[in-house]
C-alpha cells in the first residue's frame, strides 16, 4: 500500500495543473475573440440550422453532438403542424445563437431514420447529446414550453457532457465592409486569490485544501472554468491517493464485468499519464454495460475529460467514441 499521507507530486506535474488552468483561459479568451473578428474557429448562423439525411446522418448528427446539443426536427411537406413548428424551432436556434444546432430531416426521403428513432407520428422532436438520443415532445407544442424544454436540454448538455455550444460570427451574413464593435475589455476575475490558494495546496499535496478552495470558488461563481479544471483535477488526485497500484491493476484484469474496478484503473492510468488507456478503458466499459453500471462509467469518463481538457484532440476522439457506444 502507498502510505496514505504520500504527495503526489512524484506521479502528476502539478506545476502543469495551473498551466493547463491559464491554457484553459487562453483558450477562451481566443475563441471569444475570434467571435469578434468574425474569424475561422466560428460559425455562421446560418450554419445553425441544417437539413439532414440518411447519408449524412453520422456526420452532420452523430459527430456533431460531441460539440454541441443536436435537435432533429422531423418533418414532412404534408403536414400542416409542421409548418407551425418549424420555422418556430428555425429561429429559436438562431437566437440561442449556437446553444444547440437544428437538424431537419423529411421523414417522406429518410424512412430508415423515421423508423430508428421509431417515429409514430410528426412533427416529433429529439435530441442527440454526445450520440444520445433523447426524445423532447411531439406536436406542435406551444413557444414557451418550447423554450423551457431547451433550457433544459442545454443545461444537461453543458453539466452532464461539458458542452458549452459553438461560437457564432454574428457579421458572417452582413456582407463585405461591416464591422465588429469592439468587445469590452474582460477585468481581471474576483477569485484569483482563491485560486492560487488552491494551487499552492496541490503543490504541498493537500488535496482537500485544494478541493475545498475550488468549491468555495464555484459556490459563487458555479461557471468558472478555472476552477472546474482544478477542481476536477484535485479530486483526481484525491481518489487515488490511497490505493495500491497492483491490487487496482490485478481488480482491473481478473474481473473485467467489475465496473467499479475498471472505474479505479482508469483513474490510475490517468494520473500515470496513460491518457488514451483511461478513455478507451471506460468507453468499453459504457459499450458492454447497461443501467446504473453505465451510467456511473460514462460519468466518471466526462469527469477524466474535464481533467484533460476538452481542447485535447484525445477527448475530441474520446467523446466520439462515446458518442459511438452510447448510440
Amino acid at each position: 500500500m502507498q502510505p496514505r499521507n504520500m504527495s503526489m507530486s512524484g506521479v502528476v506535474d502539478l506545476a502543469a495543473v495551473k498551466a493547463a488552468q491559464e491554457a484553459k483561459a487562453k483558450a477562451e479568451q481566443a475563441r471569444a475573440e475570434t467571435v469578434r473578428q468574425g474569424g475561422g474557429g466560428a460559425v455562421s448562423a446560418a450554419s445553425l440550422v441544417i437539413d439532414v439525411d440518411e447519408a449524412g446522418f453520422e456526420r452532420d448528427v452523430l459527430q456533431r453532438s460531441t460539440e454541441v446539443p443536436v435537435v432533429i426536427d422531423f418533418w414532412a411537406e404534408w403536414c400542416e403542424p409542421c409548418k407551425q413548428l418549424s420555422p418556430l424551432l428555425e429561429r429559436l436556434a438562431v437566437e440561442y445563437n449556437g446553444r444547440f444546432v437544428l437538424a431537419k430531416i423529411d421523414v417522406d426521403a429518410n424512412q430508415m431514420l423515421m423508423q430508428q428513432f421509431g417515429i409514430q407520428g410528426i412533427p416529433a422532436v429529439f435530441a442527440v447529446v454526445a450520440g444520445q438520443a433523447l426524445p423532447l415532445f411531439q406536436g406542435a407544442a406551444p413557444e414557451p414550453q418550447i423554450r423551457g424544454t431547451l433550457d433544459q436540454l442545454i443545461q444537461l448538455a453543458e453539466q452532464r457532457f461539458g458542452l458549452t455550444g459553438l461560437a457564432v460570427d454574428p457579421d458572417a451574413e452582413a456582407g463585405p465592409g461591416s464591422e465588429a464593435e469592439a468587445a469590452p475589455e474582460v477585468p481581471a476575475g474576483p477569485y484569483d486569490a482563491l485560486l492560487e490558494a488552491a494551487v499552492q495546496a496541490l503543490d504541498a499535496g493537500d488535496l482537500g485544501g485544494a478541493v475545498q478552495a475550488y468549491k468555495n470558488v464555484l459556490s459563487d461563481d458555479p461557471g468558472n472554468t478555472e476552477a472546474k479544471l482544478g477542481l476536477a483535477q484535485a479530486e483526481l488526485l484525491q481518489r487515488v491517493q490511497d490505493v495500491d497500484p497492483q491490487q487496482v491493476r490485478k481488480d482491473a484484469a481478473d474481473k473485467p464485468a467489475d465496473v467499479q474496478a475498471q472505474i479505479t484503473a482508469a483513474d490510475l492510468d490517468l494520473v500515470g499519464g496513460h491518457v488514451e488507456d483511461a478513455f478507451g478503458r471506460l468507453v468499453d466499459t459504457v459499450a458492454r454495460t447497461a443501467g446504473d453500471d453505465r451510467e456511473a462509467a460514462r460519468v466518471r469518463l466526462l469527469e477524466l475529460f474535464e481533467v484533460v481538457g476538452s481542447d485535447d484532440p484525445r477527448v475530441t476522439a474520446a467523446r466520439r467514441a462515446l458518442a459511438r457506444a452510447l448510440f
